[in-house]
């Protein structure tokens, strides 16, 4: 009896933490006036916040749901470490789970002499790794990368704005629209966490996993906010403003990737990187100089598109970094991704009470549940594509595929609609192509001048 009192603590850890932030999310509801009537907590926070600061009760309540796998993971953590909890011999269903999140294998001892937080990253021993790909093999797969990253994300971003514009009608015939965005993340992520345990099920992947699960929670929530910040950001800035932010996003990936990684670029990427954003910017204004845009732009849309830059830069190259220092398979990285971020999108549903409102929407209304469905298994193959790209080319080069998505995006939309592009646009079009261009012969020449010195090394030596 006495071998499952660790395990007892560590549930007590869970249930209290959820006991309490229940808790404190109740006392903010009675706080915006919720005590005689039944709106949910995202209800009241809309209703009681002025457009100007209402990012930040909004920020304040998705905390409150997102403490609820933070607050528990911290304190599991430190009662583990204090008590060398995975020393025991019992090997329980709860031993397993703390296990494989801390260290990645079922069994696998802490090293305690060193804090896991000095040692973000720990990489395996040299492995012989996969062989190397031929030119040809390389821009075939590239190919296949942007076309799947292309028609799924298109038909995603389409499917998108049908369901959060479209009027939906129940059994009466009274029409309503569906406003929880959060809900919609909740289902994309939980269909891509199915869609990679199923393949991984089916096609054993050929390396045994022994990342430590905590690591893909710091890419999910970064991915989570990320998104948020974006939607929250197109309520305070101009268009303009949204497509410098968009079309630069190029720059803070590579940025992060010094910090995070330590990573090395050439000069002809840091210029066609200013290329490709300069050449974005000229083409989506160009291309939306005819159109009726705000102009108003705020110091909060401002902090707002800064801290989505920061968070969508993170993620990638967080991501590249796992691939880089664990070797696990893109299918891997999509299920530990979106494990978490089901998780996280669940509690913040379930404390704001949006969970239950959307279920009783989906009840009633039959054509969401289709449309939901539908954009889910887009979204889903979508990071297939994703996460495959990352591990195969990295951050950057994806990050490029998503900029020239939004060009592409732009140009279907002007050839259905027959909006006009402008010289400008045409020009920045031009300028693109010529950047990506100039970076994959770069990235040849480099390739041949490096091949020649190590060509030259023996004979020098001689």
């Amino acid at each position: 009896m006495a071998k499952m009192v660790p395990d007892v603590v560590i549930c007590g850890f869970v249930i209290t933490a959820l006991l309490l932030i229940h808790f404190f999310s109740d006392i903010l509801r009675l706080s915006l006036g919720g005590y005689y009537t039944h709106a949910t907590l995202s209800q009241l926070v809309e209703s009681h916040s002025n457009k100007e600061y209402s990012w930040l009760l909004k920020l304040m309540a998705n905390c409150f749901g997102y403490s609820c796998v933070f607050v528990p993971g911290y304190l599991i953590y430190k009662y583990v470490v204090r008590t060398k909890y995975l020393e025991k011999s019992e090997k329980t269903c709860v031993y397993t789970a703390v296990s494989m999140c801390i260290t990645g294998n079922p069994g696998t001892e802490l090293d305690y002499s060193e804090p896991m937080e000095r040692k973000p990253m720990d990489p395996l021993p040299p492995s012989p790794g996969p062989q190397k790909r031929t030119t040809s093999q390389d821009t075939l797969l590239l190919f296949w990368c942007f076309g799947g990253l292309m028609v799924s994300y298109l038909t995603w971003g389409v499917l998108q704005e049908k369901i959060m514009t479209q009027q939906y009608f129940n059994s009466e015939g009274q029409p309503t629209h569906f406003k929880d965005s959060q809900f919609l993340v909740f289902c994309n992520r939980l269909s891509a966490f199915i869609c990679a345990m199923v393949t991984l099920r089916i096609k054993t992947p050929s390396n045994r996993h022994c990342t430590p699960l905590y690591k893909y929670s710091f890419a999910s929530f970064s991915n989570i906010m990320s998104a948020w910040f974006q939607y929250e950001a197109l309520k305070f800035v101009s268009f303009p403003t949204q497509v410098l932010a968009k079309a630069c996003k190029i720059i803070p990936v590579m940025l992060m990737g010094k910090i995070i990684s330590k990573n090395k670029y050439d000069w002809y990427e840091y210029v066609s990187a200013i290329l490709i954003s300069l050449g974005m910017i000229f083409f989506m204004t160009g291309s939306a100089s005819g159109s009726n845009t705000s102009s108003v732009t705020t110091f909060t849309g401002i902090f707002l598109l800064t801290m989505y830059l920061t968070c969508d830069s993170f993620t990638a190259n967080w991501q590249d970094e796992l691939f880089k220092n664990y070797e696990m398979s893109s299918l891997q990285m999509m299920a530990g991704v979106n494990l978490f971020s089901t998780i996280f999108t669940t509690t913040s549903l379930w404390v704001q009470g949006g969970f239950m409102d959307s279920l009783a929407f989906a009840s009633e209304h039959p054509k969401f549940v289709l449309d939901a469905l539908t954009i889910s298994l887009c979204s889903a193959v979508g990071q297939l594509f994703i996460f495959y790209t990352i591990s195969k080319f990295g951050a950057v080069v994806f990050t490029i595929i998503m900029t020239l998505r939004q060009a592409f995006a732009i140009l279907l939309s002007c050839l259905i609609y027959k909006h006009k592009i402008s010289v400008l646009g045409i020009f920045g079009i031009l300028v693109v192509f010529f950047a990506v261009f100039m970076r994959s012969y770069g990235k040849q020449r480099m390739k041949a001048i490096k091949k020649r010195a190590e060509a030259h090394k023996p004979k020098m030596g001689a």
